[in-house]
């Protein structure tokens, strides 16, 4: 019997960004968020280069001007905590006047989509609301 054929590489795994010199998302749960070595008990917003603070009470107050900058982003994961909310269509046009994309999904997903599209080298950065 032979061997059944591969056409690529059997591992499929992704491959990891250097914690080191990426804002990964290691962990989170209710009420915080494990990014590189520092653990975050606010909203956050995540990109490569740097974690910062949030100063939001939900996502509906998603908008460009919370966020604040995001130079180079293409997309923005948003994670709205444990249900996912309706982002007004002047809004997202908002961001997509600044070249900016949105995916609204609940916290948990957003942070593997985050992690995920980073990993692919994407532009990508995520504003977070914990569970």
């Amino acid at each position: 019997m032979m061997p059944p054929r591969q056409d690529g590489p059997s591992d499929k795994s992704l491959p990891t960004p250097d914690p080191a010199q990426v804002q990964l998302i290691r962990g989170y749960g209710p009420g915080r968020f494990l990014i590189g070595e520092r653990e975050w008990r606010e909203p956050v917003v995540v990109a490569p280069a740097e974690t910062r603070a949030w100063p939001v009470a939900s996502a509906e107050e998603l908008s460009p001007d919370t966020i604040g900058g995001l130079p180079g982003v293409e997309l923005l994961v948003v994670g709205c905590g444990a249900r996912t909310v309706f982002v007004p269509p002047d809004r997202r046009q908002a961001f997509k006047a600044g070249g900016v994309a949105l995916e609204v999904v609940e916290t948990g997903a957003a942070c593997r989509i985050y992690n995920v599209l980073l990993a692919e080298g994407r532009r990508v950065a995520a504003a977070l609301i914990p569970l």
